[in-house]
């Protein structure tokens, strides 16, 4: 069964013009057809559409419930790559796998100092439709890391950096059923003195394995670690 993102669906039923020139151009579904709608904060509707059109496919839903929350959070702040595809490839797995919040972080070290966030919102959206993910995660807009540690309100904090220096196992640190956010740095790494920064805030310095991992890699491996560590 197809699936549809519509935000507003309670308020007014109909898909947004993007999921409406999906469902009737591309899927060419018609009225009385079976649809399932989510609105990426825990609504999960059955509907049927109504009146197919382009721009506004008007639908009726049928059922609704309501997902909720897991009891714990999982927030990675990343810096965007240079190369904005690996960026990217990290959103879709991340919430795939299963992650509350992203916030791209703009550091020393970054590359990267502009972000699309319409763009990005596009891509949890659709990742989120084909794993079935109830919630789309919160996506933040860019932010110096200076601004983010020292504001940050997570109660399990982790710095994820490359320098050769005494480390946790994230996977052993990582606590249950609470909110935990990891910060991932740049290509090159956060710079000595947001290190220290960090470190001065609360967060505990972690090792996400023995390889060297490119920045898209530790995030997606950071989150899945903090989702397996709740289930241990």
């Amino acid at each position: 069964m197809a699936i549809f993102y519509a935000p507003d669906i309670l308020k007014e039923p109909i898909l947004p013009e993007d999921e409406s020139l999906h469902c009737s151009k591309v899927l060419r579904l018609q009225a009385g057809a079976e649809i399932t709608i989510i609105d990426g904060a825990g609504g999960l509707f059955k509907a049927h559409i109504t009146i197919p059109h382009a721009k506004h496919t008007e639908v009726e839903i049928v059922d609704k419930k309501y997902v909720p929350e897991k009891d714990f959070r999982v927030h990675i702040a990343i810096a965007p790559t240079k190369n904005i595809d690996r960026t990217e490839w990290f959103l879709e797995k991340a919430t795939e796998i299963g992650i509350n919040e992203i916030t791209p972080l703009l550091c020393a070290h970054s590359e990267r100092k502009q972000v699309n966030l319409e763009r990005m919102l596009k891509i949890l959206v659709a990742s989120a439709k084909q794993s079935k993910n109830i919630r789309l995660p919160k996506l933040n807009p860019l932010t110096p890391f200076d601004k983010f540690v020292t504001e940050v309100q997570e109660d399990s904090r982790f710095v994820a950096h490359c320098t050769d220096s005494e480390k946790h196992s994230l996977l052993t640190v990582c606590p249950k059923s609470r909110s935990v956010v990891v910060l991932i740095g740049p290509e090159g790494d956060f710079s000595e003195s947001e290190i220290a920064l960090a470190l001065s805030e609360g967060f505990l310095p972690v090792s996400l394995g023995e390889s060297r991992l490119r920045t898209e890699t530790a995030g997606v491996v950071a989150c899945h670690i903090v989702n397996l560590a709740q289930q241990l």
